[in-house]
Parts: structure tokens; sequence; C-alpha cells
């Protein structure tokens, strides 16, 4: 069985964020992932992991100005250096919280913008973050996203993204396969699951789930998630699964479906 860590970002929203730690740990979780972890202090975020016995699974470099719509630098020409600070500024937290995982996000495509300009602009500082994180021993995951949820996101389809790693062909660079993102997009997902994890270049390194839709637990909705964890056992796939679902209710009540797996 897979092992799964709690998304503090989307799960236990009953409670203030510092007090998720506790409450994953008390549900039995010994990984957390969240979006972002710049808002607080390395030092005090390490200090609530070890705490409670967690270990920090994941999260994204700076998404740029999130508020104002912004989702992601890495494909916007023009924020070479702002991307590359956040780069930075990603991997000094992971020194300190221990994580080796850092997801990415590409950004917004404007309309009628140049594709390939944008495209360009993202190989060239997907291969610098790579080079900076392979040093740090680290790698830097890029995910393709649904349009539905985020209309204009750069990256949308597995296959795009398998291209682009092939293109590369760097050791630190690796994707993020989203369960949801993908049903809602293209479906296929044991496909899509078996030709990531075989893939000589940009493999599988990280998974997220959601049921869909809704994007609630993954037992509500039309994806039958007890087959997709046979494939990761019989694939041998040995990463995480982030469990990125908004609750239906209360956050810990609603994980009948993990304690029912274990």
């Amino acid at each position: 069985m897979p092992k799964f860590a709690a998304n503090l970002s989307m799960m236990y929203n009953e409670v203030p964020f510092t007090e998720r730690f506790a409450a994953a740990a008390a549900d039995g979780f010994q990984g957390v992932e969240y979006l972002f972890p710049y808002a607080w202090q390395p030092d005090e975020l390490k200090s609530l992991l070890q705490q409670h016995g967690l270990q920090q699974v994941l999260f994204n470099a700076p998404p740029g100005d999130w508020d104002g719509g912004e989702r992601g630098l890495a494909a916007l020409p023009g924020r070479e250096a702002e991307f590359r600070e956040g780069i930075a500024l990603a991997l000094q937290y992971s020194r300190v919280l221990g994580n080796r995982l850092i997801h990415v996000m590409a950004g917004i495509l404007p309309a009628g913008a140049d594709a390939r300009e944008y495209r360009n602009t993202y190989l060239n500082n997907l291969a610098y973050a790579a080079d900076l994180a392979e040093q740090a021993g680290c790698r830097i995951l890029i995910e393709p996203i649904n349009h539905a949820d985020m209309p204009g996101y750069f990256l949308r389809y597995q296959a795009q993204a398998a291209e682009i790693c092939a293109e590369l062909k760097h050791p630190a660079l690796a994707v993020q396969f989203d369960i949801y993102h993908c049903q809602r997009t293209e479906g296929c997902l044991s496909h899509w699951l078996q030709e990531g994890l075989a893939r000589e270049h940009g493999q599988i390194a990280h998974i997220q789930l959601a049921g869909y839709p809704g994007r609630h637990e993954p037992d509500i909705g039309e994806i039958h998630y007890p087959y997709l964890f046979q494939r990761m056992d019989e694939l041998a796939y040995s990463g995480w699964v982030g469990c990125e679902y908004r609750p239906q209710g209360n956050t810990s009540a609603g994980l009948s479906w993990l304690r029912n797996l274990r």
C-alpha cells in the first residue's frame, strides 16, 4: 500500500495551519505536504515536524503573485530573475525541512501569447532549477494541471510533461502525477501511471489524489482508487501519495477511506 502524506493546505482547515501538523499525526499520517512554506520561518516548521514525528515530503517554489492570480513563473518570459530568486529560496527551505522534492509551477499563458517563447523560457528555467536542485540532492517536479480549474495554465497534458523531460534529459527533473487533474483532462489513469513510471527521463516521483468530480475524499466520485493503489504496488512505486483534496466535512471524520486500507 502506498505511503500517504496529508496536504495541510487543503486538509484540516478546521484549525490554524500550525495546528494541522498535530492533527495529521494524530490521524496516523507520517508525511505532510502543502503549497507554500514562505509565510513561516523554516526553523518554526522544522520544529513542528520534529515535535509530531512527521516527514516533509513536498512544497512548491514561489509562484509569483499568487493572490493576484499568478500560478508560477517558470514559463513567463521576462521573469527569469524572480524565478531564480524563488528557486534559491525554495532550496534554502528544503535544506532545513529535509524534503527532496520541489514542485515548480509553470504559469498562465496569456491569450494570444507566443507559445514557443513561453516553452523556450520554461525549458531554460527548468534546466537552471534542476542544476541547482541536483547540487542540493533535490529534484524539481512539473505537474500538468487541468484548464477547468486553472484556465490558461501552460502545462496541461501528461504527454507534454513527458516530452519536456525527454528533451531536457536531466536526472533532477521529474513529474508530479496528480490523478484528479489527469482524470479531468484526459482520463486513462492506469495508462499514464504505468507510462510515467516506466520513462527513462522524467519519471513520476510524486503522486497526488482526490476524488472526481468535486475534489473531495478519494472514495467519493468516479475514480476507483483501490485499483490504482494496487497498480502502484504492482509497478513498484515507492514514493509518497499526497492527499490533495478538500474534505467534504470534518477532515478526520472523512478519513474512513484511509482507515479501511490499514
